[in-house]
């Protein structure tokens, strides 16, 4: 791995704690104007202090996000699709290197689909696009998308990470399940973990939690934090997590104070 590529891949995960707080805002690809992302820019804004980089598209980053922000920018390349059809896994590349050069990204993201009906298609794509960001020196980020008939166990996820890493992935984006453990052992390169739909507080704090024991180096977490009454105050206990290793009872016992001076304070 050359220098440009370990240097943006430092900007993703911390080199002293070795570990990523990643916050996702790249539904509008396929989801349209998400809950909580109406206005991403006045969304992300509060957040940014807390997050170690930000996972988006470049629509979004070029018209919403100010240039002035240091925070290292994990780009969605991949779509055309969108939930008005059956099948998402008919995705391809939407973004050009050079664009993504011209963006600064310190990452390019794309979706794999294992199993699916379009799985050579995509896999075909991530392979290509590894090639180029190996040309540039630019890391790249597989997240295995699961479709509605696959199942989120150890088995699947094991298979379609460890193949995401075996075509070039620097990084993987993936799931929790039961005996995440097998699934990130299976896995050469770095994984993280989605934090997925909007769950209670407490249980996501568990999932970053337990994901980060069974050996993610971090999360790619957006609408647990977006989507939460308390955002600002939500993605500094899962911070608290993943950097500080505070336990997600801990984390918990975090929140309830931060929220309660939020309250006290009117803010």
């Amino acid at each position: 791995m050359d220098w440009g590529m370990k240097n943006r891949l430092a900007g993703i995960i911390t080199p002293a704690s070795g570990r990523c707080v990643m916050l996702a805002i790249d539904h509008g690809y396929f989801q349209g104007p998400t809950t909580g992302l109406e206005q991403p820019g006045e969304t992300v804004k509060p957040l940014l202090p807390y997050a170690d980089s930000l996972m988006l598209t470049r629509g979004v980053l070029r018209n919403v996000i100010d240039a002035n922000n240091r925070i290292p920018i994990v780009l969605r390349v991949s779509g055309g699709t969108s939930i008005l059809k059956d099948d998402l896994s008919n995705e391809e590349r939407t973004v050009s290197v050079e664009d993504a050069l011209r963006l600064n990204v310190s990452a390019m993201a794309m979706s794999i689909f294992v199993g699916s009906e379009n799985e050579k298609q995509t896999l075909k794509s991530f392979s290509d696009l590894c090639d180029d960001g190996q040309k540039y020196g630019i890391p790249v980020l597989a997240v295995t998308a699961v479709g509605k008939e696959m199942a989120r166990d150890a088995r699947y996820l094991g298979l379609a990470t460890r193949i995401a890493a075996e075509l070039g992935a620097a990084v993987v984006k993936t799931y929790f399940c039961d005996g995440f453990e097998k699934v990130v052992a299976g896995c050469p390169a770095p994984v993280v973990i989605a934090g997925g739909k909007k769950i209670p507080e407490r249980d996501a704090l568990k999932l970053a939690y337990s994901a980060v024991g069974a050996g993610a180096v971090g999360v790619d977490m957006g609408r647990n934090i977006f989507q939460s009454k308390w955002p600002v105050e939500m993605i500094q206990c899962v911070r608290s997590i993943v950097h500080d290793g505070k336990t997600d009872a801990q984390a918990w016992d975090m929140l309830n104070e931060l929220t309660n001076e939020a309250v006290q304070s009117g803010s």
